[in-house]
């Protein structure tokens, strides 16, 4: 898959399936990542560390899922200057709105690119982030446009009684 362009993190394990859906569209495009546990309430060093070596350690774009308070994706943003998508995790309490509204609200300076709540929002940062790798990369350009190529050939022009 060549050398790791694309960094998934997210706050706890719990929210590794809706961010495991961006790892699975970035394995189908062939697209390098890591994923890493970085919580911004209880391993904020560990962020800090993650957000100023990710330049150097070749990252062009984050992807960060977080839930309830959901800071990460904001906090990482203050980190780099690199793109940081955000994908907002559901949670029992409030669906995941308050995620939603925390990612959101960025103040001038420090953008998040924002994602749909769960799954849709976690498989739309994969599509992101390779939509941001492909303007440098032809070949992941031409597998992008394939991939929604096949998206759309796959929706059947007439309903189908279930």
């Amino acid at each position: 898959m060549g050398e790791i362009k694309v960094g998934i993190i997210m706050g706890s394990q719990s929210d590794w399936p809706t961010m495991k859906e961006a790892a699975d569209i970035l394995d189908e495009l062939g697209v390098a990542y890591e994923k890493r546990i970085v919580s911004a309430h209880r391993t904020p060093d560990r962020l800090w560390d993650y957000g100023k070596t990710a330049v150097e350690r070749g990252l062009n774009v984050i992807i960060a899922g977080a839930g309830g308070a959901a800071h990460l994706p904001g906090m990482m943003a203050s980190k780099t200057w690199i793109p940081v998508i955000g994908v907002p995790v559901q949670t029992r309490a409030l669906s995941g709105v308050d995620s939603l509204y925390s990612i959101v609200q960025m103040p001038k300076g420090f953008p998040v690119a924002t994602m749909a709540i769960g799954s849709a929002g976690g498989a739309n940062a994969g599509l992101m982030a390779a939509g941001i790798l492909a303007l440098q990369d032809e070949a992941l350009a031409k597998r992008l446009e394939a991939w929604r190529e096949a998206l759309s050939a796959s929706i059947p022009q007439e309903p189908k009684d279930v």
